[in-house]
């Protein structure tokens, strides 16, 4: 979400292991992810909310009209406005995550420019966001950049909707990613049509979104892989950190376990930025492998409970 300018285990591993890690992690479905999901959540403050990424054009409008990916996917194209902006994203939404993604153009600024992206990591409990500032200053981190986030409906009457925090309040290169929490008030709030909650102080991804992804395939984001530059890198592992990911380097950037959400971070040139692929669970084993192209970009859905979007290269 672009709030942003409102403010402005392992060791090294080979390419082989990387690919062999990808593939484990995101066909990761059902008992083990949960298994996965709780045992993390032991210490796990912060958790995969979703993320967002400029692609090109042609991809965008595509994604956009796709009949499939409306079947595939409790999928949504909405105009938002928070925090005195107003964007249009295109969501495919699952049961706790999401993505969302933008074409070329669609946005002010830098978040014009394709293969811009941002990270939201979330708390599943009030209060845990006040836990992250105290880890971050454990890293050395004494003063992050903190935002609050307002929505409006459309009737003039904006709510708070989470708190955000960053690790720097400098200009990001292309990636901007931030730890929030939503505001029990924005739960409380009829027109935020979400769930009541299920224990004291829930503030869950499960609870803010919809239950329309058991109507479809996709049940949530099991992996998702972004080039970021060196800087904006360097800003975004200690947030990781501090949220209780288990955040391991590989040769060229950082894998970053935990919650049932991989997230590799591959450091790149600026112009090599941008999203790389997003794997997906299941609602259900499919028997064949189907495969749609969507612009620039690939979907793979089966054999299986898994699902594989790779985005091409930058030209």
């Amino acid at each position: 979400m672009l709030i942003r300018r409102t403010l402005r285990m392992i060791t090294v591993l080979t390419a082989t292991c990387t690919v062999a890690l990808t593939g484990a992690i995101a066909g990761g479905v059902g008992t083990a992810q949960a298994d996965q999901a709780q045992a993390s959540s032991q210490k796990q403050l912060l958790f995969y909310n979703h993320a967002y990424s400029v692609v090109d054009r042609e991809t965008a409008d595509t994604i956009e009209n796709s009949a499939y990916l409306r079947e595939f996917a409790n999928f949504e194209v909405r105009t938002t406005t928070g925090g005195g902006l107003t964007w249009k994203g295109r969501y495919l939404k699952g049961r706790e995550t999401y993505i969302e993604l933008f074409g070329e153009g669609d946005l002010p600024g830098q978040d014009a420019l394709y293969g811009s992206a941002g990270l939201g990591v979330s708390t599943e409990r009030a209060g845990d966001l006040g836990k992250v500032t105290t880890q971050l200053a454990a890293l050395g981190i004494s003063d992050p950049a903190e935002y609050r986030q307002t929505r409006d409906f459309g009737d003039g009457v904006p709510i708070p909707w989470f708190d955000t925090i960053r690790t720097t309040a400098a200009q990001y290169e292309a990636f901007d990613p931030w730890a929030m929490e939503y505001f029990p008030e924005y739960f409380a709030d009829p027109r935020s049509q979400t769930e009541p909650a299920s224990y004291t102080g829930d503030v869950s991804r499960e609870r803010y979104l919809p239950d329309a992804y058991a109507d479809h395939l996709m049940r949530d984001i099991t992996y998702i892989r972004i080039g970021v530059t060196a800087r904006d890198l360097a800003n975004t592992v200690p947030l990781l950190k501090a949220g209780g990911f288990d955040v391991a380097t590989t040769g060229g950037g950082v894998i970053a376990m935990g919650g049932g959400t991989t997230i590799q971070l591959d450091s790149v040139a600026r112009e090599q930025a941008g999203l790389k692929q997003v794997s997906m669970s299941l609602n259900r084993s499919v028997a064949t492998q189907h495969e749609e192209r969507i612009g620039r970009s690939t979907l793979t859905v089966g054999p299986g409970a898994r699902a594989d979007w790779t985005f091409d290269a930058p030209q």
